[in-house]
């Protein structure tokens, strides 16, 4: 029978453990997470918040509604179209939501 009482180890923390909302300050986004894991927990935010699933968007409108979060909003896009949250023709024409 032990006699020491033992107490368990916090939990590991990982991105999911850590609401979004700490990567921004007074609404805006102070810097895109270089963690892959981290970054797609920010970008499936952001495209619920940002983007209607049944509409199309320019890239212009994309774009606008970037840099109301970040002043990289290339960056953020191009995030964006290789995680499949926006999706656009080869033409670079419109985007939509994708998953």
């Amino acid at each position: 029978m032990p006699t020491e009482h033992q107490t368990p180890a916090p939990p590991a923390r990982t991105a999911r453990t850590h609401p979004v909302e700490v990567l921004f300050s007074h609404g805006r986004l102070v810097a895109i997470p270089r963690k892959e894991a981290r970054r797609e927990q920010l970008l499936v935010h952001l495209a619920d918040t940002l983007f209607e699933r049944e509409r199309s968007y320019t890239e212009r409108e994309v774009n606008e509604a970037l840099l109301t979060v970040h002043e990289d909003c290339s960056a953020l896009r191009r995030y964006f179209v290789v995680a499949g949250l926006l999706v656009r023709p080869r033409d670079g024409s419109s985007y939509h939501r994708g998953r």
